[in-house]
């Protein structure tokens, strides 16, 4: 099926949007929200089929308790994907299938070398698909055909300490790529491209205790009106922490760690999880600085 016009539209078009608001997305999730599980949901619809099946290391159980269906980590931890699959419905879930969840990456190369598969000894890809080499900067400038504008370097009591060449080439948490000269390392703090600003700071400047959400999904429940203990993700290769989540009336997700985060990068996904359940998950718009 050619959904090629639908990838620009809604991954390719929201990661140039992330990035020129000073965010850093993960257009895996919307690939997987959009496509795999939007417009492909729809095209089994039409064609009166009953299940989508991926490749996705990730499983779905069906909780008798609840009524539910849950999603849960794929049982090889290295390689699960339920991270990018928090946007997932219960009507989707129900009409999804995830085999490889149960296996090991091992297991599953095992496989595809007795049954002759080309792709058994294909290296794993970390790149974005449609960055290939990585230039994030580059691709958005080819993209939308606009050079980047220089702006102002600023230390964290707002002072100008160099020129930056455009809040694209920056994400929180960036150390590498600066071209300034200090006495001890800087890290990005912050991005303002209202201002065309770019805030930089020491390593204590990085850490946020407190973090909100929006676009929330919940699987394992309805709602989050009280607070629950979980384990948060706030990145796909983080390891999870201890925190205390719940949504106000407004829909926002609210999630406040044990320990202060490094780096909680607007634009990126925070997942909650209940040991190898997914609770839920939405976009991080904000994060308090410790």
């Amino acid at each position: 099926f050619n959904f090629t016009a639908n990838f620009e539209k809604e991954v390719m078009d929201r990661f140039v949007c992330a990035y020129e608001k000073g965010w850093t997305p993960n257009p895996c999730i919307d690939c997987n929200r959009y496509l795999k599980f939007e417009k492909l949901y729809l095209r089994m619809q039409e064609m009166q089929m009953d299940t989508i099946v991926t490749g996705h290391y990730a499983r779905v159980v069906y909780d008798e308790a609840s009524g539910r269906y849950l999603l849960k980590k794929g049982l090889d931890n290295s390689k699960d994907q339920s991270y990018v699959l928090y946007n997932l419905t219960q009507e989707q879930l129900a009409h999804t299938q995830f085999p490889v969840g149960e296996l090991s990456k091992h297991e599953v190369r095992e496989i595809a070398e007795a049954n002759g598969f080309i792709n058994a000894d294909k290296p794993d890809s970390q790149d974005i698909c449609f960055v290939p080499d990585g230039d994030y900067a580059g691709f958005i400038e080819r993209y939308t055909g606009k050079t980047s504008r220089t702006g102002a370097f600023l230390n964290t009591a707002g002072e100008p300490i160099g020129t930056h060449r455009g809040v694209i080439h920056y994400t929180i948490g960036q150390r590498k790529g600066l071209g300034i000269s200090a006495p001890h390392p800087l890290y990005v703090c912050g991005i303002c491209p209202e201002q065309n600003t770019v805030t930089l700071g020491g390593s204590q400047d990085l850490f946020s205790r407190r973090l909100t959400a929006t676009d929330v999904n919940l699987i394992s429940c309805d709602s989050l009106e009280k607070p629950v203990r979980v384990q948060a993700k706030i990145r796909y290769r983080h390891p999870e922490q201890p925190a205390t989540a719940w949504c106000t009336p407004d829909g926002v997700l609210h999630v406040e760690f044990d320990e202060p985060q490094r780096a909680i990068t607007c634009g990126q996904a925070v997942v909650l999880y209940d040991g190898e359940t997914v609770v839920g998950g939405g976009r991080i718009s904000s994060a308090e600085k410790s």
